[in-house]
């Protein structure tokens, strides 16, 4: 029995549940489980290739890649498109300025536009390939329909994960796939 006067380690020690529990998720099954690793070994590759090759990360190839897509977003609108927390792509923004990839100019009500410079249409056109390359892992064994029918369902999903989400909640959330169609 534990008392104020066992070290903190040996009362921990006590409370330490060592055999596995009995309800637990099935972790080669379980379905949330098996996206996140997907996603996370995609990531990793690209993040990887692209610090290798550019000496930018995943979240810059994003923002990169949105301003490629919609030229003039805001880094609000950017955040928005991409699915990422606002200071993420802050942050992606201050690297891709330093670098001369990207512009932020003054726009209307004091809203930032940011666009490409053609030292960032280039680099897009570098990068481009390396992601290109990820989705080409995950359909190389698919047929066009299977592509169709899988994007269609992760469409889905999203759009249920976004409706069984409180709405209290949905302020501060990611505002992931708005722009998935």
């Amino acid at each position: 029995m534990a008392t104020d006067d066992m070290p903190v380690a040996a009362r921990a020690d006590e409370d330490l549940v060592t055999e596995p529990l009995g309800d637990t998720i099935d972790p080669e099954n379980f379905t949330p489980r098996l996206l996140a690793l997907l996603s996370n070994a995609l990531v990793w590759r690209e993040s990887h290739e692209l610090r290798r090759q550019f000496r930018l990360g995943t979240n810059d190839w994003r923002v990169i890649s949105a301003l490629a897509i919609r030229p003039g977003a805001s880094a609000t609108e950017v955040s928005e498109f991409i699915g990422v927390n606002k200071a993420v792509v802050s942050k992606s923004v201050y690297t891709l300025t330093a670098r001369a990839l990207i512009t932020l100019v003054d726009g209307p009500r004091g809203s930032r536009p940011m666009y490409l410079t053609r030292s960032g249409a280039r680099m897009h056109d570098a990068m481009l390939p390396i992601s290109m390359s990820g989705q080409d892992i995950i359909l190389d064994e698919l047929t066009p329909e299977q592509i169709v029918q899988l994007n269609a369902l992760l469409r889905r999903m999203i759009d249920r994960v976004r409706e069984a989400q409180d709405p209290a909640e949905a302020a501060d959330a990611h505002p992931f796939a708005e722009h998935t169609r």
